[in-house]
């Protein structure tokens, strides 16, 4: 048996510090969601009143989930490898909604502050960046009118942040990959949706998805635009962000 004085040194445990993200604050108020016109999933326009959240101004990246991943054991997306996906400024693609709330529950343990995925209300809100209309988030003009629009994401999603946010901090809304919100999704919802803070309904098979993606045709989504797939599928063109409680609510709170 080895005495004190000959016994190997323990080595010490290093942790990584969590990846918290830069916020943008979007402040509590109402504002006209939906659409009057478009698609039959987002009418009809009706009022909503959000309480205020922030929301991160980049999609996950890959640096920022393979970080989780390695502290936490939870299997890698399994396009991590690729090489059109696995640039470390690139937003983390396939993995499923249970991927991304298991994201925000480590991220909230590790930072003490309550993060989670956004609700389609708060999505769109973030989005409109404080304006009353606004089919995009940065105005009226059409997805072709952007810098560079013909030759971006010709083989996957570009690194986070390469061009001018929206009017709220925001990079990267309605592009790049679809988003991941925490509601359930009926296309008949917003006939039935609650004035205040609307959660989405009760159950379902659908996970809701907000904003455009490299792979299509047009590759930017309006602000009301909505989209669903079944929570467990892993899809290329599929990433999220998140939003935080307030910074002065935490999880002891």
């Amino acid at each position: 048996m080895r005495s004190e004085e000959t016994a190997a040194p323990q080595k010490e445990k290093v942790c990584e510090r969590p990846p918290e993200p830069s916020m943008a604050v979007i402040r509590a108020g109402e504002f006209l969601m939906g659409s009057r016109e478009d698609r039959d999933e987002e009418h009809p326009l009706h009022q909503v009143w959000v309480d205020g959240f922030e929301m991160a101004i980049y999609q996950v990246r890959n640096r920022d989930y393979m970080q989780f991943v390695r502290q936490t054991g939870h299997p890698p997306p399994p396009l991590v490898a690729d090489p059109a996906f696995c640039n470390p400024d690139q937003p983390v693609v396939s993995v499923s909604w249970f991927d991304a709330v298991a994201y925000c529950e480590w991220l909230s343990q590790a930072a003490r502050f309550r993060y989670r995925l956004p609700t389609e209300a708060e999505w769109e809100r973030a989005a409109r960046g404080g304006r009353e209309g606004g089919r995009y988030p940065w105005g009226e003009d059409a997805p072709a009118s952007l810098p560079d629009y013909a030759s971006r994401w010709k083989m996957g999603p570009e690194p986070v942040g390469l061009y001018s946010p929206n009017p709220l901090g925001i990079h990267n809304l309605g592009e790049n990959v679809h988003e991941w919100c925490s509601d359930w999704f009926d296309r008949n919802y917003y006939a039935v949706s609650p004035y205040r803070n609307p959660q989405g309904p009760a159950r379902g098979e659908r996970r809701a998805s907000r904003g455009g993606a490299w792979r299509h045709h047009i590759k930017v989504s309006r602000c009301a635009a909505r989209s669903s797939i079944p929570p467990e599928f892993l899809y290329a063109d599929y990433g999220f962000r998140v939003v935080r409680e307030p910074k002065g609510r935490s999880l002891s709170a």
